[in-house]
């Protein structure tokens, strides 16, 4: 019995995908649920498995296509003497390119990077010459959505810095009973998710957002965290971080990144999202100022931690500090609003405690 191999269904923001290299060529025997191709979308890699065990008797669409959802890639011969077609013997070829440049050739593994990650390592081009690759469906995307940001959002910037040696002591106090209780390592981001959910509840504006001639006003903070990847940069969202303790934050944020490194992310893990937080410190970002990540109004951007002399009580000390910066859509938010956003969140970074309640 033939069987039609389809693509998986898609979401709403997602009209096609792009097809990868076929896994399994026509004539060689599959199993049921064996990934035969990978669909490459804007937002993430979705595997095409197989819908039963049995023989890849025809490919319909080759390496490069572009296809929607339901559409039929492939066929299987279920049955145990299946006798593929004479076409069998010639691998599936790429479809014709737009242009004439072929694919580059990766000369370098991908790196496995700590969160939020770094993106894979491209190969140069050689002396005296240049390469020319097509954007992929992500990156493609995220020009779009970044140039559409500063198009139609008011964008403006506010920054602060705070004094990290309280959410230091903390940590080196609780590091160890933290990870044998909870099983996951206690880093940064569960103390500013926290610290940014403490500051949405008290200028929910922040949360908010424009659709049309109407302010959209969340009950949740969906948290976007900004994650490295060897495909490029993607955010997937903690649902209702507010509700979420350290631990659950910390455990989330360290799978995002591990499944971003693997593709295999779900489009529903990267759809919606209220606020973002992004953490170019990591790479040594000493200032920046992040973009809007739409509709969303208000993205937070995290920095490197420096140590500088700080005036406390009149005395000159050294504290290791992070600048921060909120970039807001000035449209709905008030610099007022901006501000004393930024400083409930610098306020509650300061004194921590009370972010780590289940210690």
């Amino acid at each position: 019995m033939k069987l039609e191999v389809r693509v998986p269904s898609l979401s709403d923001s997602v009209a096609s995908g792009t097809l990868l290299p076929w896994r399994r060529q026509v004539g060689e025997t599959v199993a049921r649920d064996e990934t035969l191709v990978d669909l490459e979308t804007d937002k993430v890699i979705l595997e095409i498995p197989a819908p039963a065990s049995g023989t890849l008797v025809e490919v319909r669409q080759p390496e490069g296509a572009v296809v929607k959802a339901d559409e039929v890639v492939a066929v299987i011969e279920t049955g145990e003497h299946v006798v593929p077609p004479a076409a069998a013997e010639k691998p599936v070829q790429p479809a014709a390119a737009a242009t004439s440049v072929p694919a580059p050739t990766v000369v370098s593994p991908l790196p496995v990077m700590p969160l939020p990650g770094a993106a894979a390592a491209l190969p140069a081009a050689a002396p005296g010459e240049s390469r020319r690759e097509p954007m992929s469906r992500l990156r493609s995307r995220v020009a779009e959505r970044l140039v559409a940001a500063q198009h139609t959002a008011a964008m403006l910037t506010t920054f602060n810095e705070v004094n990290v040696q309280p959410v230091n002591e903390l940590r080196q106090r609780f590091k160890a009973e933290f990870e044998v209780r909870h099983g996951v390592k206690l880093g940064y981001m569960s103390f500013f998710v926290r610290a940014v959910c403490q500051g949405l509840q008290q200028f929910p504006v922040v949360n908010a957002a424009i659709d049309g001639n109407d302010i959209v006003w969340q009950g949740d903070a969906d948290i976007g965290i900004a994650i490295s990847s060897p495909r490029g940069l993607v955010v997937p969202i903690l649902r209702r971080a507010q509700t979420l303790s350290s631990a659950q934050i910390e455990a989330a944020i360290a799978d995002f990144a591990r499944r971003a490194r693997e593709a295999r992310l779900t489009l529903e893990e990267l759809s919606g999202g209220t606020f973002s937080i992004t953490n170019g410190g990591v790479f040594g970002s000493l200032l920046s100022t992040p973009i809007l990540n739409p509709p969303q109004s208000a993205i937070l951007g995290m920095h490197t931690i420096q140590e500088r002399p700080v005036a406390e009580n009149g005395q000159v000390v050294i504290r290791p500090m992070m600048y921060l910066a909120l970039t807001y859509d000035h449209r709905l938010i008030d610099g007022r609003d901006a501000v004393q956003f930024l400083v409930a969140v610098k306020a509650a970074l300061e004194a921590p405690e009370r972010l780590l309640e289940e210690m």
